[in-house]
């Protein structure tokens, strides 16, 4: 079981990041060759040229508005509030485009959000194609507590668009394939060692579900949950009992192959990426907004990756990768893979930091 698990962790990870890698290549000049790299190794160009203009945007302090890759021209994009700041952005590489509202200023009605609109239900994350935090409200909120966040909202002007969710906002967890646990199914997410051991990461919520793990349902034990953080963040480790265990850093395509996983790498807006799951597979999509928060009915969850791609109950902890970059695991959102939807993922770097985890 081990050496199938492994695969299916690492096996998602790579058919999305191709086009972007391509694309990014011309943009923020001295950001990294394009050459492959091993799972240490530098980022890849697109993820450096993300992080250079992400520093970009942090030395223009309160002339910067976020910045983010723009699929179709094929360039990285610096929101500014002063258009004098256009010849830095263009000198750097990137498009530069004047907007009304700088990054402090969202963050500003983020805090405002999680001070006075924590409610099940809602998720917000800054949208810099928007510059507009992006509200999501689901079809549970009613009453005094949808009076309460129509107030909100009216206090932060026209800084929030409101996108209301057709399905309720929930962890994807379900009871069936991929993954069991004692009363649950998930999927795994990635492969890794700990302490030289072999282990994979998962949902958080996953793990509070269940202490052991099994790979049919009704199967045997092959791991026990290790650690397990949710809500607030949203990632378990899982240790497999065969120390011996073969887990190779792949994740399952659902088509026969799998994609070999090399590194771990920051999500960016705009980027195109792929989830990998037990219930639907593998579906495609971007990152519309980073360091999101979702207030689930167990509890509030932050510093997520909001996208388009969708998911389905039993898909919670599943890969969502870009080419062969581990970017997330699947925690939760609205929808599904027949009408579309909108998920969240624990960024896979802050897990691996915080549990001193390293991939295969």
């Amino acid at each position: 079981m081990a050496q199938r698990r492994t695969v299916l962790t690492t096996r998602a990870l790579t058919a999305a990041s191709a086009v972007v890698l391509t694309a990014g290549a011309a943009l923020l000049p001295g950001a990294g060759s394009a050459t492959a790299a091993p799972a240490s190794a530098a980022p890849t160009p697109a993820a450096a040229r993300a992080a250079a203009a992400a520093a970009l945007v942090a030395r223009l302090g309160n002339s910067g508005a976020g910045s983010y890759y723009d699929a179709a021209a094929h360039r990285f994009v610096v929101n500014i509030t002063d258009p004098s700041a256009a010849g830095q952005v263009r000198r750097a590489g990137a498009v530069p485009r004047t907007v009304r509202y700088s990054t402090g200023q969202l963050r500003d009605v983020l805090g405002t959000l999680a001070q006075r609109a924590r409610i099940s239900g809602t998720a917000w994350s800054i949208d810099p194609r928007q510059d507009k935090v992006v509200l999501t409200v689901d079809p549970t909120v009613t009453g005094s507590r949808h009076t309460r966040l129509n107030t909100v909202v009216a206090s932060l002007g026209d800084k929030v668009v409101v996108r209301r969710a057709a399905t309720a906002l929930k962890p994807y967890i379900a009871g069936g394939d991929a993954i069991w646990g004692s009363s649950v199914r998930c999927s795994l997410g990635f492969n890794v060692t700990m302490s030289g051991a072999p282990a994979f990461l998962t949902a958080g919520h996953c793990g509070n579900a269940s202490a052991t793990w099994s790979d049919s349902q009704g199967g045997g034990e092959v791991g026990q949950t290790v650690d397990s953080k949710f809500p607030g963040t949203d990632y378990a480790l899982v240790q497999y009992d065969d120390a011996n265990s073969d887990h190779p850093s792949a994740v399952d395509l659902y088509n026969g192959s799998s994609q070999q996983i090399t590194h771990a790498a920051d999500a960016f807006v705009g980027e195109s990426v792929q989830r990998s799951g037990s219930t639907s597979g593998v579906h495609g999509g971007s990152v519309t907004g980073l360091d999101a928060t979702v207030n689930y009915e167990e509890g509030s969850v932050s510093g997520l990756i909001d996208t388009s791609v969708c998911a389905e109950p039993g898909d919670s902890g599943g890969a969502l990768f870009d080419s062969d970059a581990a970017i997330g695991l699947t925690s939760g959102g609205s929808g599904d893979c027949t009408s579309g939807g909108e998920t969240f993922f624990q960024p896979v770097p802050a897990a691996l930091e915080a549990e001193g985890v390293t991939l295969p």
